[in-house]
C-alpha cells in the first residue's frame, strides 16, 4: 500500500465543507463534534482571521483520504494509537511479542518434555 498511514489526510467522507475538521477527527482520534466545536470556539474567541487562513491552507495543501486506508475499526484505532503517542505503540508490541515468544516457548517445553526423541532433535538444531 502506497499510502502512508501516519500522515494527515483530508476526510472526504465525512466532510461538511473541506473535510479538515473530519480529517484532524481521524488523526487524532477525537470525535468529530468536538472537533467542530473547539474550531468555532477558537474562531469565535478572537482567532478568526489565523484560523480561517490555518483552516483553508490545510484544505488546500492536504490530500484526500484514501479509502482503502484501513481495513477495519480496529486497524484505524490502532494507527490513531500510534500517531498519538509513538513510544507507547512501539512499547505494547513489544510486549505482545514476548507475549507470544513466552507462549511458544511453554508449548515448546510441554511436547519435548514428554517426548525425548524431540527434544533431542530440537536441540540438534540449535
Amino acid at each position: 500500500m502506497s499510502a502512508r498511514r501516519t500522515q494527515f489526510y483530508l476526510d472526504k467522507q465525512n466532510a461538511k465543507w473541506m473535510g479538515v475538521c473530519s480529517g484532524i477527527a481521524d488523526y487524532t482520534g477525537i470525535d468529530t463534534v468536538w472537533v467542530r466545536v473547539a474550531m468555532v470556539l477558537l474562531t469565535l474567541m478572537g482567532g478568526f482571521p489565523w484560523t480561517l487562513i490555518a483552516y483553508v491552507c490545510a484544505g488546500w495543501f492536504a490530500q484526500p483520504k484514501p479509502r482503502d486506508l484501513y481495513a477495519g475499526p480496529e486497524e484505524q484505532r490502532f494507527w490513531q494509537g500510534v500517531r498519538a503517542n509513538p513510544a507507547r505503540s512501539t512499547r505494547d508490541v513489544r510486549a505482545s511479542f514476548r507475549d507470544i515468544d513466552r507462549r511458544l516457548a511453554d508449548i515448546e517445553l510441554f511436547y519435548t518434555s514428554r517426548n525425548k526423541r524431540l527434544a533431542d532433535e530440537i536441540d540438534s538444531l540449535r
